[in-house]
Formats: structure tokens, C-alpha cells, sequence
């Protein structure tokens, strides 16, 4: 099976940077902070396995030294030709919902708190919550992108809501 063309886009740019792949995750980790991304990551996402989170894409078009945009509209077509290859071989309609719920609490946080960074920015300048309530909601808001593969969509989109609405009561309000 060919590889899909955003999974090639994601190695051309590595190489264009001279990065082997353990190198490639350490770039992207040093552009988040946060050791999250490992090379095995990185080879399933250049080989068509996983396509990455959009606030991993931030990262990655940071550690690769080019705009976030266009790569964010690849991996929309990525994922598109992914749940088009799913359908056709019957994929578990509990997955195709949680990716599509997922994506979409992505998009909302995104317009809130994308990335993790500005969330922690945004968070530490509110005059009600404490720099340990904020590295708490900061914390959680990783581990949901982590565990977002090993949960129903039901079970994820409760956690989701509330932690975005911990988000919303955290951020100050302006007059």
C-alpha cells in the first residue's frame, strides 16, 4: 500500500533538516517543553499510521522551521483519506466517533488554548487560580491527548467537557 502524501510531506521535512528520527521528536519536544513525542512516533507518522494532533503539528512545524497552516490543512486531508480507507474497510463506527469527537474538542480548544503553551500563559496571568491549579489543568489537558486512543467516545467527551469548562471558570473574565 502506497504511503499517503502527508505522511511523505512529514519525512521530506525531517530530512530537509538533516534529522534522523530520534532527533526529529527530541526538536519537536524541545518546541513543546515536554518530552511527548518518541521516535516510534515519528516513524508512525511518517510511515501512515497515526497522522498528529494539530498542537503536535504546531510543534513539529516549529522544530522543521515552516508554517503551521498549510501542514494543518494536509493532515485534514490526511485524516479525511484515512476515515475514506476506514469506511471502505468497515472500521468500528465507536472509533470514527471518537476521532470525530476529539477533533472537534480540538478545534474548540484550539480557539481557547492552542497551544499547550498559551493555555499556560493564559492561565498563569488569571488573577483566580494558582500556579499549581494551573500546571494541574495543564497536566490533565496533556494526559487527555494522551489517553484520547484508549477511551469510548462518550467516556472522552465527558472528560473533555469538564475539563474544558475547569479551563473557562480559570480564565479571567473581562469587564
Amino acid at each position: 500500500m502506497p504511503v499517503d502524501p502527508f505522511a511523505e510531506l512529514l519525512r521530506q521535512l525531517r530530512r530537509e533538516t538533516g534529522r534522523s528520527q530520534d532527533e526529529q521528536a527530541d526538536a519537536i519536544n524541545t518546541a513543546s517543553g515536554r518530552a511527548t513525542v518518541t521516535r516510534r512516533e515519528v516513524s508512525r507518522y511518517e510511515n501512515d499510521e497515526n497522522v498528529p494532533t494539530n498542537h503536535t503539528l504546531g510543534r513539529i512545524a516549529v522544530a522543521s522551521g515552516v508554517p503551521l497552516e498549510p501542514l494543518l490543512r494536509e493532515a485534514k486531508a490526511a485524516r479525511a483519506r484515512r476515515r475514506n480507507r476506514d469506511d471502505r474497510e468497515g472500521e468500528d463506527p465507536d472509533d470514527v466517533k471518537r476521532r470525530t469527537l476529539l477533533g472537534g474538542a480540538i478545534v474548540g480548544a484550539a480557539a481557547a488554548a492552542e497551544p499547550w503553551g498559551r493555555l499556560a500563559y493564559a492561565l498563569s496571568k488569571g488573577a483566580r487560580i494558582d500556579p499549581e491549579s494551573a500546571s494541574v489543568l495543564i497536566d490533565h489537558a496533556a494526559g487527555l491527548h494522551l489517553d484520547e486512543l484508549n477511551e469510548s467516545a462518550r467516556s472522552l467527551q465527558n472528560r473533555v467537557e469538564s475539563h474544558l469548562d475547569a479551563i473557562t471558570a480559570a480564565l479571567p473574565r473581562e469587564c
